[in-house]
C-alpha cells in the first residue's frame, strides 16, 4: 500500500530535476501523475521514465502563464485519471540579474511563470477539487530565496516571496472545502542548474549549510509527499523550509 494509492496528481515543471523527482516519488506512492511541462517532448519523456519504473504517468504540455492552458491541464488530468487530487506547482524559470542590468521583460517573465502560474494552477486545482467534494492537496514551491533574498535575483526573490503570501490566502480561502495549501521553500539543491555554477561558488554556498551539504532532489520529493498524503491531514497554509538549516 502507497501512501497515494488511487489519487491522481499533477506536478508542473516535473520533466527535469525537482519536479521529475517529486513526480516520481509521488508515483512510487501508488499516485497517477500528469508529468506538465512547457516542452512536450520531455514531458512525454519523463512520464514514460515513470512507466518503466511500475508507475502511472502520462505526459502534458502546458505553459504555466496561460489560464487556458492551466485550465485544460486540470481537465485533462480529471477526465483520464478520474480526479485531480494533488496538484503541485513546480514550474520555474530564471533570468538572473543585478536589478541595475536586469530588463522588465526578464522580471516579468520570472513573475509571470513562478507567482502568475501558481496563482492560476492553485485556483484551477482547487475549484476542481471543490466541485470533486472530497478535499485535496495543492503544494506551491517556493524557495529560501523567498525569505531572504539573493543578489541577482530581485525578480525571483520577488515571485517565491509572493508565493508564501499566496499560500498562506489560499489556504484561509478554501479551508472549509477540505483542500489544504501548502508550501515548500528549498535551499541549496543538487540540480543540473546548481552544478552549473562554478564549484568554488557552490562550495562556498555549501559550507553555509549546517548540515554540511547541498540537499537532493529527493529530498524536496518526500516533504512534497508528506504534504499531499493524509500524513498532513491538519496542516494548511504553512512554509516548510528544507535547507539543512540554512538561513535559520
Amino acid at each position: 500500500m502507497g501512501l497515494l494509492d488511487e489519487k491522481a496528481a499533477v506536478v508542473t515543471g516535473g520533466a527535469q530535476g525537482i519536479g521529475l523527482a517529486i513526480a516520481q516519488r509521488l508515483a512510487a506512492e501508488g499516485a497517477a501523475v500528469v508529468v506538465a511541462d512547457v516542452d512536450e517532448a520531455r514531458s512525454g519523456e519523463a512520464a514514460q521514465t515513470i512507466v518503466a519504473a511500475g508507475g502511472k504517468a502520462i505526459g502534458v504540455a502546458c505553459d504555466v502563464t496561460s489560464p487556458a492552458a492551466v485550465e485544460a491541464l486540470v481537465g485533462r488530468c480529471r477526465e483520464q485519471l478520474g480526479a485531480l487530487d494533488v496538484m503541485v506547482n513546480n514550474a520555474g524559470i530564471t533570468r538572473d540579474a543585478t536589478m541595475r542590468k536586469m530588463s522588465v521583460e526578464d522580471f516579468d517573465a520570472v513573475i509571470a511563470v513562478h507567482l502568475k502560474g501558481t496563482w492560476l494552477g492553485t485556483k484551477a486545482a482547487s475549484l476542481a477539487m471543490r466541485e470533486q467534494g472530497d478535499g485535496g492537496s495543492i503544494v506551491n514551491i517556493s524557495s529560501i530565496s523567498g525569505k531572504v533574498g539573493n543578489i541577482g535575483q530581485t525578480n525571483y526573490s520577488a515571485a517565491k516571496a509572493g508565493i508564501v503570501g499566496l499560500t498562506k490566502a489560499a489556504a484561509k480561502e478554501v479551508a472549509h472545502a477540505g483542500v489544504r495549501v501548502n508550501a515548500i521553500q528549498p535551499g541549496l539543491i543538487r540540480t543540473a542548474m546548481t552544478e552549473a555554477m562554478p564549484a568554488e561558488i557552490f562550495a562556498q554556498r555549501e559550507e553555509e549549510v549546517p548540515l554540511g551539504r547541498a540537499g537532493e532532489p529527493d529530498e524536496i520529493a518526500k516533504t512534497v509527499l508528506f504534504l499531499a498524503s493524509d500524513l498532513s491531514s491538519y496542516i494548511t497554509g504553512i512554509v516548510i523550509e528544507v535547507a539543512g538549516g540554512r538561513h535559520i
